[in-house]
């Protein structure tokens, strides 16, 4: 396995290598293996997709929002700044 996942509720794995455009990207989700192909080269310990986030949508990692998707983001994409609005929820 080359990523990670925390929590069933994320839709982003962490990649615990360097990955390379088209390489496969396998993960644990829960007890399942998960497995996608890069779209692009992702840098270690950055964030990729696992499923499709539509613009608007929030992007969870380690179960919590960390931000919403400015773009539509494909599965197998980096998700950065690039692509991720910052949201702070009211407190």
């Amino acid at each position: 396995m080359n990523a990670m996942m925390i929590d069933k509720k994320d839709n982003v794995a962490v990649a615990i290598e360097p990955i390379t455009k088209g390489e496969t990207v396998e993960y644990k989700k829960e007890d399942t293996v998960c497995s996608l192909t890069a779209a692009e080269d992702i840098t270690i310990y950055h964030k990729l997709a696992a499923v499709d986030i539509k613009k608007g949508e929030p992007v969870v990692k380690y179960g919590e929002h960390i931000g919403i998707a400015a773009v539509d983001i494909p599965a197998g994409s980096h998700v950065h700044t690039h692509n991720v609005e910052n949201h702070r929820e009211a407190l």
